[in-house]
């Protein structure tokens, strides 16, 4: 003890000698720290163009378009530091500024033709292309991301899928040519995950053959409704329809709210929702109808139609499935969020290991110098698991855009659980990776201008947005369940949602783990399987149990949470790792696959040792679970020497990373300070 103490005295004191001035004329014992960019010592060991090629998965040119595009443009506000560009909001302006800034962007995008096709192109291709121009466009400001997924996907989506020919006729063009700007008044104050609750009421009126849009209470104004406040011209009012005095379900109607010059319509109110932690280039606003008569052609009518005479029509009959298909739009959202989610993460990565590579802290022998922070095992252990997550749910954000793309009516079932499933994932490691991040930056990843610790006020509306992430997770669980007792009552195989490996016997685990077991690919998917059925096991048989004491199925559901949740988690990390493997099995053998192994491998490890479901339920001796611990910062190191390469390949240009991913001494300089 009193050796470590007079060792961190001696640290401490050649640290105050070297901050005092010199004797005039003299020169300093040690020279001050200096940038040495990485690239002069860390080689690069495998094609970080492949490995782009593998994250992105698609439209590579697109993206470096636009890319080019909004850093040579001064609307997305240009900063010079030490030598660099580059390109970020001004989060300094106010909340109506931040607005403005964000609608001047979008006339600069629709000018240059980036959103040309978006809702009249179709086939896989075309949507794939607008999907990587989103992810560019969020990369840069979630404020522009939103505003524009709101009026595309949301607003247009709509119009597109739920509406028919005579939607289509009237309202595409001028949706995609932004003379009129949508938005999408599904959520209110009282009804927000619960959307068959929610309270507007429209009503038919046969006479005029018009709808009559009502809202009959205060908690039954539409809230947090993006671009309400300021600029939306038309709205997707989503409503209870009443007709003839049944409540035939939720529904969603066209509604104009304002006018060409922009003022309010008659009979519809509107105010602000206000000031928010992040997301202030979104005029996001609340909405109230009283008596707002619309034509009967303003019901989008694919899933249901009133006739003139006001006769309800439906080929769906059964109200859940017309429920669900007025919901369809949600998916788009939730696979956009997702996606958007892993990109934000990327780039919080990139800047704190950057800065690791370059900045250095304390020296660990008496002369020695200070140690860069990326070579100390903690500083490895805060970070490159989360890489590793990341490029594993890169793999899953690449296959589920795949999914949504070429989806049909008999797959939509199975998107909407993975899109669900990854959204709440995808989201909440999000957050943590964006915490991680901004303390591992520490004083510099407070900066605005550094990017990561804003990101967090940003990023955080990511879980609840488009669905509550614990209520997402639970909505899995409760797909997982009803399959498994349909299953079960038919006696036949499991056939969907992933839990094929369900009809094979019982993965078998190794009463003693060694390294080389631990890192294989079948080992890991054969014990993620075993905790995804048991799980599923137990909570069938937890549900059943509170049944058999006289509670109701959705009782029984409820009072189950806990089985349910871990289920969840349980799904998505199998689901994100077996795609993670798929991926691997195409490459030839070679270094860019064995560094996709190594990241696989601590994926996996790393779900495991955070998941005290593997030694509750005794999937692991306490052995076992111990040896795959240790095997953490064992792949730590092995990746270490690949660190700059495996974020190098994310493709994230200079300027949309921070002063801190470079020059951090030049761009905290005096002279950089008077720019």
């Amino acid at each position: 003890m009193d050796h470590r103490a007079s060792r961190r005295s001696e640290v401490l004191r050649k640290h105050l000698v070297r901050c005092t001035p010199p004797v005039s004329g003299g020169v300093l014992e040690n020279p001050c720290l200096s940038y040495s960019p990485p690239e002069l010592w860390n080689r690069l060991s495998f094609d970080t163009r492949e490995m782009r090629k593998l994250m992105d998965g698609h439209n590579l040119e697109e993206r470096e378009w636009l890319f080019s595009l909004i850093v040579q443009c001064g609307l997305f506000n240009r900063r010079h530091r030490a030598g660099r560009v580059f390109v970020c909001p001004d989060y300094n302006e106010s909340m109506e500024q931040q607005r403005e800034a964000t609608m001047k962007r979008i006339d600069y995008l629709l000018q240059k033709g980036v959103f040309r096709g978006w809702l009249f192109n179709d086939g896989p291709q075309h949507e794939l292309s607008k999907l990587a121009l989103h992810e560019v466009i969020g990369m840069y400001d979630h404020s522009l991301s939103v505003k524009l997924g709101v009026h595309f996907f949301l607003w247009g989506g709509a119009v597109k899928f739920l509406g028919t020919k005579r939607h289509h006729d009237k309202w595409l063009n001028s949706t995609e040519n932004y003379e009129i700007k949508g938005c999408f008044a599904m959520s209110e104050l009282g009804h927000g995950s619960n959307v068959r609750g929610i309270e507007t009421v429209t009503t038919y009126d046969s006479k005029t053959g018009e709808f009559i849009i009502n809202t009959p209470c205060e908690s039954a104004q539409k809230y947090w409704i993006g671009g309400a406040a300021n600029h939306a011209t038309h709205t997707i009012v989503f409503s209870q329809l009443i007709i003839n005095g049944c409540n035939q379900g939720v529904h969603a109607f066209i509604a104009q709210i304002r006018d060409s010059d922009g003022n309010i319509c008659p009979n519809i109110r509107i105010a602000e929702c206000g000031h928010k932690t992040g997301l202030n280039g979104v005029d996001n606003g609340r909405i109230w109808f009283d008596n707002v008569r619309i034509p009967r052609e303003n019901l989008l009518n694919s899933v249901a139609d009133v006739s003139p005479s006001g006769e309800y029509l439906s080929a769906i009959k059964n109200p859940d499935q017309r429920f669900a298909a007025f919901l369809a739009p949600l998916t788009s959202g939730r696979v956009t969020i997702a996606v958007n989610a892993v990109y934000i993460s990327k780039i919080s990565l990139s800047i704190a290991i950057r800065y690791a590579l370059t900045r250095r802290a304390f020296s660990i022998t008496p002369d020695g110098p200070e140690v860069l922070l990326l070579d100390y095992p903690s500083h490895q252990r805060r970070l490159l698991p989360l890489l590793a997550k990341v490029y594993a749910m890169s793999f899953a954000a690449n296959k589920l855009k795949m999914m949504y793309v070429n989806r049909t009516p008999k797959s939509n079932k199975v998107i909407h659980i993975v899109s669900s499933a990854y959204k709440a994932t995808f989201t909440w490691n999000n957050m943590r990776t964006l915490q991680e991040c901004r303390e591992a930056c520490g004083g510099q990843g407070i900066k605005t201008e550094n990017r990561v610790g804003h990101f967090m006020g940003e990023f955080d509306v990511h879980s609840t947005f488009e669905g509550d992430n614990n209520v997402l997770m639970q909505q899995i669980s409760k797909a997982l369940f009803a399959e498994y007792i349909a299953c079960q009552k038919r006696n036949k195989p499991f056939s969907s949602l992933g839990l094929e490996h369900m009809n094979k016997p019982l993965p078998v685990i190794p009463s003693h783990l060694t390294s080389s077991t631990i890192r294989s690919s079948e080992f890991q998917i054969d014990l993620f399987h075993l905790r995804e059925r048991d799980l599923l096991r137990r909570l069938a048989e937890e549900v059943s149990e509170y049944q058999s004491r006289g509670e109701s199925k959705e009782s029984a559901f409820i009072l189950s949470y806990q089985f349910a949740e871990d289920l969840g988690r349980a799904f998505s990390e199998r689901a994100i790792l077996k795609t993670f493997i798929e991926a691997e099995s195409t490459l030839p053998a070679g270094s860019l696959k064995n560094v996709l192994g190594l990241l696989r491998s601590l994926y996996a490890v790393i779900c495991v040792d955070e998941d005290a479901a593997f030694l509750r339920y005794a999937y692991l001796s306490t052995e076992n679970a111990s040896a795959v611990r240790k095997e953490v910062p064992k792949l730590c190191a092995e990746l270490r020497p690949h660190a700059l390469a495996l974020v190098s390949s994310f493709g994230i240009p200079d300027a949309f990373l921070s002063p801190i991913a470079y020059n951090w001494v030049d761009s905290n300089s005096w002279s950089s300070s008077q720019l």
